[in-house]
């Protein structure tokens, strides 16, 4: 007899802007098909070719993590013996009451990041539970996405953009470090309709990606020297007279001091330091000044470097000076997570941190790890929903310090990813598909909630158990531990948000989104939304950001190197993070693109294999030759696990661990190699 087949809706959680709707077709407990739904409109039935490919394996594969598991062989070396969840508990239990006796629950640390978007997965009963123990917390924040946000807060304060739907409304379109048709997907109908109607697209990317190859300009420009180029452009706007007078009296602090800055560069300058023609700067500057409305899409990827805070607080001083607010399709497409009744107070519950529990920055974790002087030293990470070894920065540090002999690793995942090769103990964790979560997005404003669409596969179990579990073995009895959820829910949202209508997060329907709206309207700044910062105004000059990081205003500076090539590491169509590399070992890992000057160069031809090496390591790519990427500038594609290298070694292995300029944030693209035949 045929198996029964049922589809059930869910929804998306890899950490990418969209958040996708999903219909999951389910036979026997199992995900045998995924397509895109329509209760997300954004997403509106469409997925990235990830999804539907990649998932079923993911979830139903030889990796997946089915039963506790007791490290027997080396560290990394992935041997393993299958152990009961009461072992397991006990162990850890064990472990880390010695650790805190012999030197206090800061010794501890949690290793987490953004594996599963959802806010029960992602942080809810595991922050409770470490927040109680007294462990050391982590600012997760500067990896990925923090620069951006902090940026945004300096200037803006906690308020939502514009939906990124009001880009159809708008004339001129510039995606700026955003690699839309791989990383933000459902942007691209948007702007295809806008374009339609007659609006101009302008890309700014250091490659040419396939967004970049359909605009009507597009600036190829240097690493790191978006600062410069949004200079120039402002003071372009301004000798052109595209500066709105009235609104930046009326609305935007610090003009004077940005544009003291602005005025050093010009279009002549930003093309000789940006690598770009000078009359594209110009014509960029002409066309933001004429044409409206005007909405920049600001991406990820020209966070990370060291002057990655300054340039995209330049490129959001741009529509505060030329007044583009205000109107649908103007402004920034930008903010959308502050679009979401979110309570992390409730949720988290911070008030259990112990006071003087000191904070540490996700990008320095391997530094500390192996650094004596530390006090309390680290003797005990937990990893969960995360995949270092493969993802962090100068990373062959990193692994140096997690296979110390005296460190004690707990892991949890949903399946055996290089870093839980590291772990003493594994626990296997449900796949979004198995548990119950909330969904809001950080690059568009539906809220949406899933409930499981099979149960837990084997002994998995949903993140919120696993620590519910730990909390219970560690004599943790409030209430708080105990909490179903359900009730992590009803705790995650503001449950009188007036766009939840009376209805609790926890009942919220799954087959359909719920619009974040303000008032029943798009929220657009300056008109039915206004600046949070301490001024209540745009801050060109950031209290904020004075106050944290000593940085009032943008600022520039060079890498420094004796390495002559720039390594950047974007995303793919099948990678936007490492969640599916263990799905594509056989692939092998991502060749190194490189320009054809570059190569004739060095006397490299395509399809020869290269070492691509700096002080940090030493990585092996197939070499494609093109003019995809501007001179002096190298790319591969991240996400790759270490097997799919001859010597085990990723692209991260060459990132350097320095902080950008604020949010003490990752540096990925200020990678700096050489490049030879093997």
């Amino acid at each position: 007899m045929a198996a029964m087949s049922v589809e059930r809706p869910s929804v998306c959680p890899l950490d990418c802007p969209d958040t996708c709707s999903l219909t999951v077709t389910v036979e026997d407990d199992r995900v045998v098909g995924i397509r895109g739904s329509h209760a997300n409109p954004y997403t509106d039935g469409v997925l990235c070719a990830k999804v539907p490919q990649e998932y079923p394996a993911f979830v139903h594969g030889a990796g997946r993590l089915r039963t506790p598991l007791r490290r027997v062989g080396d560290r990394g070396e992935g041997r393993f013996e299958p152990i009961t969840w009461s072992q397991a508990l006990d162990l850890i239990h064990a472990r880390f009451t010695a650790v805190i006796a012999a030197h206090g629950p800061g010794a501890i640390l949690p290793l987490n990041y953004a594996g599963p978007h959802g806010m029960l997965a992602g942080g809810s009963m595991d922050l409770r539970f470490f927040h109680k123990l007294g462990a050391s917390l982590l600012d997760r924040r500067p990896l990925c996405g923090g620069i951006r946000t902090e940026a945004w807060v300096g200037t803006f304060g906690p308020v939502p953009g514009i939906r990124p739907e009001q880009v159809a409304d708008a004339r001129l379109i510039v995606v700026w470090g955003n690699n839309v048709t791989w990383s933000n997907l459902h942007l691209m109908p948007w702007i295809n309709r806008a374009r339609k109607a007659g609006a101009r697209l302008v890309v700014v990317d250091p490659r040419r990606t396939v967004i970049a190859r359909r605009a009507d300009l597009h600036l190829a420009l240097r690493p790191g020297t978006d600062v410069v180029l949004a200079w120039a452009v402002a003071a372009e706007l301004e000798r052109r007279g595209g500066i709105d007078r009235a609104f930046v009296g009326r609305h935007v602090e610090g003009v004077d001091e940005f544009m003291a800055l602005a005025r050093r560069f010009s279009s002549a300058d930003a093309a000789r330091i940006c690598g770009v023609d000078r009359g594209d700067v110009e014509t960029l500057a002409e066309w933001y000044h004429t044409l409206a409305p005007a909405a920049i899409s600001v991406g990820n990827g020209l966070e990370r470097n060291q002057n990655g805070g300054s340039g995209i607080r330049a490129i959001f001083a741009l529509p505060a000076l030329a007044g583009k607010f205000g109107v649908p399709g103007g402004g920034l497409v930008n903010g959308a997570s502050f679009a979401f009744p979110k309570t992390p107070g409730r949720l988290a519950r911070p008030d259990l941190v112990p006071a003087g529990t000191r904070t540490l920055n996700i990008i320095d974790v391997g530094r500390h790890l192996l650094d004596a002087s530390l006090a309390p030293p680290i003797k005990a990470v937990f990893i969960y929903n995360h995949n270092p070894v493969v993802v962090h920065p100068d990373a062959n540090r990193l692994r140096r310090g997690l296979a110390r002999d005296d460190l004690f690793v707990v892991g949890a995942d949903v399946v055996m990813t290089d870093s839980m090769k590291y772990a003493d103990v594994v626990l296997p964790a449900a796949s979004h598909f198995e548990h119950a979560d909330l969904y809001p997005a950080y690059g568009q404003h539906w809220l949406q909630r899933a409930e499981p669409v099979i149960p837990p596969q084997n002994e998995a179990l949903p993140n919120t158990e696993i620590f519910r579990r730990l909390a219970a073995r560690f004599g943790f009895t409030d209430p708080v531990f105990r909490a179903s959820d359900a009730e992590l829910m009803d705790d995650a949202l503001d449950p009188d948000d007036p766009r939840l209508a009376g209805v609790r997060p926890s009942r919220l329907p799954t087959e359909r989104a719920l619009a974040m709206t303000v008032e029943g309207e798009d929220a657009i700044l300056f008109k039915n939304v206004f600046p949070k910062t301490p001024s209540g105004r745009v801050e060109l000059a950031s209290a904020y950001l004075e106050r944290k990081y000593d940085a009032r205003l943008p600022s520039w500076r060079p890498v420094e190197s004796r390495y002559s090539l720039t390594l950047i590491s974007p995303a793919s169509d099948r990678r936007i993070t490492s969640t599916f590399g263990g799905l594509h070992v056989a692939d092998g890992i991502p060749p190194l693109e490189m320009h054809p000057d570059d190569a004739r160069a060095r006397g490299l031809r395509d399809g020869v294999r290269v070492r691509v090496w700096n002080d940090l390591g030493e990585i092996h790519l197939p070499l494609r030759v093109s003019d995809a990427v501007p001179r002096g500038v190298v790319a591969t594609l991240k996400g790759a696990w270490l097997a799919t290298s001859d010597n085990g070694q990723t692209v991260s292995a060459l990132c350097p661990a320095h902080h950008a300029d604020i949010s003490e944030g990752a540096c990925f693209n200020d990678a700096r190699v050489e490049v030879a035949a093997t």
